[in-house]
């Protein structure tokens, strides 16, 4: 290579240096010998673009068993997994994927990819700043080595062409500088813009996400038709509660279910498809705050004290009167779960302070089915053909004995535990059980009392939700997706126009263009200014002397323009 080429080589260089903020890469360099040399190594190597990348897919990854196994914020899913798996169980919960995202791997993922992305956006933002306040580059010594080139003579003075090409380039909203008779115009800074808004709202993301694992909490309630919640810790059906946010966080507020609507399709292919699901309420806020008339429905939730109301699901509660041995009165409304989409629901009636004839405890229990619209076939048994109260029964089963609530073990109370119960035979040893419509009363044998069907009421279950860092997590997000828009569809590039007076006394006029990646757009560009210029610098026919001082090239000549575009590899690689 001779020095003329090595010179340019480095001029091309250096022309078309700082079109990005992207660090350069470190991988290859051999770190200086010594502690502190490797540290700066692999600090270099943590905060570079690729090892971020990879720590992002990492995160991904980790979070994939975080959706596949339950999660101890749910101990119910995770003891029936722990039954169903007992194998695989101890594993898991060695490693840690009953609680992912508390456990210390997916800290220290967490923690790596903050730091990476700190190290990425502090120094690229600084010499973004730099980039700003620095000029444009000269131009090149060889233009003709740029990708993208074209060249005319005309007989207008290099000063008036170097004036028209910075009104022309300006007026393009590029950045300008002048030097002697040449022009330099650089635009697209947006882009660079675009990639650091990106990676500072992925790392605003990261933030939000961790202030919502931190403060999140959240809590489970079925309200009946008519009864109330007060958001009290005593009050929940279940509650999770964050690291930063706990039981003595709850903010102040209540809630009455008036009354709860429903609609389905009554008719055609899609009859029984639900059509409306809402909750009308009463809620107020603070310990004195006035009742205020709400709705709450299907991705519909309703803000109440700073909380998020929810609503998940419904279903039936029949209302029953127990009257034991003894005439004793239980009345009571017992929500029921539904097992399909017609609500057959199942359910169980305890009676743990009931009373035998010899006035000793004898505890009762019911347990069976609840249907909206009963129907019945040897198929299914009893069940609901449609969701609403067309035609409901209760189906019933009775027991009696010990109910195992003095054992102290937990149980659900949906469930009845009949391992030291007996179920209730008449007088021929067949199984007490009877089909119940409103009104109706399922007598004991042997006077052991009587269960009376009163009613039906709907419940609804709620979900109680506080979360934090929701904005910050949606305003990082739209910056993320503008940002990437930014770095993907806008591009940097510079333009230099040299104007210099030939020996013949025509000015040569040259124009050269560098983008930060090869494309098409660049050339277009060059063409559009030369075509902005060409009124001002008209080109100068061949073979025609040069025009005297003062006189103006004909403007007709332009017709026979020397225009070229040139692609050269060796001026893109530069």
């Amino acid at each position: 290579m001779s020095i003329t080429e090595k010179s340019e080589r480095e001029d091309l260089g250096a022309a078309g240096a700082q079109l990005s903020t992207a660090p350069a890469d470190t991988l290859a360099e051999t770190p200086a010998l010594g502690v502190l040399g490797w540290l700066r190594w692999m600090w270099r190597q943590l905060t570079s673009m690729r090892v971020a990348l990879i720590l992002l897919f990492l995160l991904s990854l980790a979070a994939i068993p975080g959706s596949l196994v339950p999660q101890h914020s749910d101990q119910l899913k995770v003891d029936a997994f722990k039954a169903k798996h007992p194998t695989v169980s101890p594993f898991y919960e060695k490693i840690g994927l009953f609680h992912v995202y508390s456990s210390p791997w997916f800290a220290a993922i967490y923690i790596l990819l903050f730091i990476s992305l700190a190290g990425c956006i502090v120094p690229r933002t600084w010499q973004f700043v730099g980039q700003l306040r620095s000029r444009p580059p000269h131009a090149p010594r060889n233009l003709t080595r740029l990708p993208a080139y074209s060249t005319w003579r005309t007989d207008a003075s290099p000063e008036d062409v170097t004036e028209a090409a910075r009104k022309a380039l300006r007026g393009r909203r590029f950045r300008t500088s002048v030097t002697g008779t040449s022009v330099a115009g650089e635009k697209g800074y947006l882009r660079e813009f675009g990639n650091l808004l990106f990676h500072v709202s992925l790392f605003g993301l990261l933030i939000a996400f961790a202030l919502t694992s931190l403060e999140k909490a959240e809590g489970g309630k079925l309200v009946v038709e008519g009864d109330g919640f007060v958001n009290n810790l005593t009050q929940y059906d279940d509650f999770s509660g964050g690291t930063l946010y706990g039981a003595d966080d709850l903010q102040p507020f209540g809630f009455d279910l008036d009354s709860f609507d429903q609609k389905y399709a009554t008719s055609g292919p899609e009859k029984g498809t639900a059509l409306e699901f809402k909750a009308n309420i009463h809620y107020y806020s603070g310990t004195d705050g006035k009742p205020v008339k709400g709705e709450i429905s299907v991705n519909h939730p309703l803000s109440i004290g700073g909380e998020k109301v929810y609503l998940i699901s419904h279903g039936y509660a029949p209302v029953v009167t127990v009257r034991d041995a003894k005439g004793n009165v239980l009345k009571s409304i017992v929500p029921f779960l539904p097992q399909d989409t017609a609500l057959t629901s199942v359910g169980v009636i305890k009676v743990p302070d009931a009373l035998g004839k010899d006035g000793k405890p004898d505890q009762l229990g019911f347990r069976g089915i609840f249907t909206p619209t009963f129907a019945l076939d040897s198929v299914r048994g009893p069940h609901s053909s449609f969701p609403t109260l067309q035609y409901p029964a209760l189906v019933l089963n009775a027991f009696h004995g010990d109910l195992g609530l003095d054992s102290g073990a937990q149980q659900n109370v949906y469930q009845l535990d009949t391992a030291h119960m007996k179920q209730f035979t008449d007088s021929k040893g067949q199984l007490v059980s009877k089909a119940m419509k409103p009104g109706d009363t399922m007598t004991l044998p042997n006077g052991a009392g009587s269960l009376t069907f009163d009613g039906v009421k709907t419940w609804a279950s709620f979900t109680i939700s506080h979360q934090s860092g929701n904005e910050a997590a949606l305003v990082s997000g739209v910056g993320a997706i503008l940002g990437l828009a930014g770095s993907l569809f806008i591009q940097r590039r510079r333009i230099w126009v040299r104007a210099v007076r030939a020996e013949d006394g025509v000015t040569v006029v040259e124009m050269g263009g560098l983008g930060r990646s090869e494309s098409a757009r660049i050339a277009d560009e060059i063409g559009d200014v030369a075509l902005q210029l060409l009124p001002d610098a008209p080109v100068r026919p061949e073979g025609e002397p040069p025009a005297e001082a003062g006189t103006p090239a004909d403007a007709e000549a332009t017709a026979d323009a020397e225009t070229t575009a040139v692609n050269d590899d060796e001026g893109a690689r530069a």
